[in-house]
Parts: structure tokens; C-alpha cells; sequence
């Protein structure tokens, strides 16, 4: 396959962080907010008396990473190599369950081919008609079958799985919760904001549905250790909108007794609390073992010669 590699850097930069103030717009989807409890009488809910966290919690996440951009003739290219893993919690201890590395090329040209050799040799899809913004979304659909894929290994009947973002496709995973650490949206009413910036560490807003393309159960919740800006601290958690309200509600009353004591400190992390310490980890081992970018660059200048 004949293909030429762009001099532009192909780093992503960093992603952008919502602020303490809270969300900065608002949202336009379709919310049932009367589902636990009647909107007018939200209140901020404790987590119910003796229940405990589960045994055994898996928290899965993945990175992604552009090692070049490619022109193959006239159609451009993204090669990737992105990565996902779940770190199996228990009491006292923390351990990677289970991770995977892949590379692809994705390009909307037709006739394409794998490129390179093993450790560096990169799968070739075609994503036809797509542009930049369109090949980086079929990385971003890769990367989550690859999170499904690898979640499956580590399965058991009673954890808990929790993946960082939303779940959106994901849903389907039993016992998983959605982890939305940063909030660039605002879903509630003005008059139910309040009670969100009212939470303690622990506490939880009632659940709510959320509607649009990806339907789901939600609410926000507090963690410990963050700054006396309203929004400090607070993260939104959400469900499956296929499961029976009264399984949803007690995965929120879960979520308040298993997320908090995850929660990261400042002098440990810069995005403390909401960047949860097992997701630290795993987000670091997760970027060593998709290689060195120099050298994956340096494979590609040379298969493209």
C-alpha cells in the first residue's frame, strides 16, 4: 500500500476539564426527573444503613493515541494504536485483571493493506467517505469494543463494573455503571440544581432519566476531598435505562458506598477526586504498553518508503 506520513504532530493534547464552578452548557435532551422521588421533593440521599460495597470491583478504561497522520493518495489516514484493560479491586488490593493492545490504520481510501511487522505492524480499515473527524470517531468505536471485549474476561456473578465515561454502547454489560468525572453539561433544571451543589461527601441526588440517542439512568454524586467550589468534587453516575427502576436505585445506592473510596487526592493528581486511583493506574500502564510513539513513527516513515 503506497502511503505518505504527515510531519504535523499527531498528539491529541489534553482533553478539556470542565471547571469546580460546574457545567458551562446546557442540555436539551428530555429528562424524567420524578422517578425515585417526586422533583419537588429532591432531597440529597445518605447511602442506605448497612450496605456495604461489593467484594470484588472491576474498573475499566482505555486510551487511545494517534501515532501518525497518513495520505494514502488522496484519502486521509489515522494510525492508532490504542489499548483497554480492567483492574480487579478487592479488599486491600488492586491488580490489573486484563489488558490489550491493537493498532489499525484507519483511512476512507478503498484498497488498503496491513502495514508493518510485529510489535508495530497496524491493522488497515476502511471507513468509506470519512473525513478526520469521521475516521476519529471509528477509532473511538474500536477503542469501546475493545473495553466490551476485554471486560468479558474478568467477569464474575457478584462484582460491580464500573467504566470511566458514559456508557453509552456498554449498557448491555451487566452490573456496570457509567463513571462521568467531569461535567460539561448541565441536565438538571434550575431548580434542581441546588440540590446537587448541596451534596456531601457520600451523598447522592435522587436518579434521573436522561433521554436522546443513548437513554440512561443517572445521577450525581459526591466525593470526598474536593475544594468549596459548588461543583467540587461531584460526578455523575448512570445506568442502563433497561433495567427495572428499582435495580437501578440500588445500583445508585451501590455507587455511593463503592466509588468515594476510590477517590484521588491532590498531591497524588492534579484532577483529585474525581480521577479515581485504580483508573490512575491503569490509564498509566495502559499508555506504557502502547509503545514508544518515536519508534511506531519511525516504522511507519519507514514501511511508507
Amino acid at each position: 500500500m503506497q502511503f505518505h506520513v504527515d510531519a504535523w504532530n499527531p498528539g491529541f493534547g489534553s482533553s478539556a476539564e470542565a471547571t469546580d464552578r460546574g457545567p458551562t452548557a446546557s442540555s436539551t435532551a428530555k429528562l424524567d426527573t420524578n422517578i425515585e422521588v417526586d422533583a419537588k421533593k429532591w432531597q440529597p440521599i445518605d447511602p442506605p444503613a448497612g450496605l456495604s460495597a461489593p467484594q470484588r470491583v472491576l474498573l475499566v478504561d482505555g486510551v487511545r493515541r494517534t501515532d501518525a497522520r497518513l495520505w494514502i493518495g488522496l484519502h486521509p489516514g489515522l494510525a492508532c494504536s490504542y489499548a483497554a484493560g480492567v483492574v480487579e479491586c478487592t479488599p486491600g488490593q488492586a491488580k490489573l485483571a486484563a489488558a490489550q493492545v491493537q493498532r489499525t490504520i484507519f483511512t476512507s481510501a478503498e484498497e488498503v493493506s496491513d502495514v508493518g511487522t510485529a510489535p508495530a505492524r497496524y491493522r488497515a480499515v476502511c471507513v468509506q467517505g470519512a473525513d478526520e473527524a469521521g475516521l476519529s470517531n471509528a477509532v473511538q468505536a474500536h477503542l469501546t469494543e475493545l473495553e466490551i471485549n476485554i471486560s468479558s474476561l474478568a467477569r464474575t456473578d457478584d462484582d460491580l463494573l464500573i467504566v470511566d465515561g458514559p456508557l453509552r454502547s456498554r449498557g448491555t454489560l451487566p452490573r456496570a455503571l457509567g463513571y462521568v468525572k467531569t461535567q460539561q453539561k448541565q441536565y438538571l433544571p434550575e431548580s434542581l440544581v441546588g440540590i446537587v451543589t448541596a451534596l456531601k461527601p457520600g451523598q447522592r441526588t435522587p436518579v434521573f432519566l436522561i433521554g436522546g440517542i443513548y437513554q440512561r439512568i443517572t445521577w450525581y454524586l459526591k466525593l470526598p476531598g474536593g475544594s468549596g467550589a459548588p461543583w467540587a468534587g461531584i460526578v455523575r453516575v448512570e445506568c442502563s435505562a433497561e433495567l427495572p427502576e428499582h435495580e437501578a436505585i440500588r445500583l445508585a445506592g451501590l455507587s455511593a458506598v463503592t466509588i468515594p473510596r476510590f477517590a484521588s487526592v491532590p498531591y497524588k493528581d492534579p484532577r483529585a477526586p474525581q480521577n479515581l486511583i485504580p483508573i490512575a493506574g491503569l490509564e498509566k500502564r495502559l499508555r506504557q504498553l502502547l509503545g514508544d510513539p518515536k519508534l511506531l513513527h519511525r516504522a511507519l516513515v519507514r514501511a511508507s518508503a
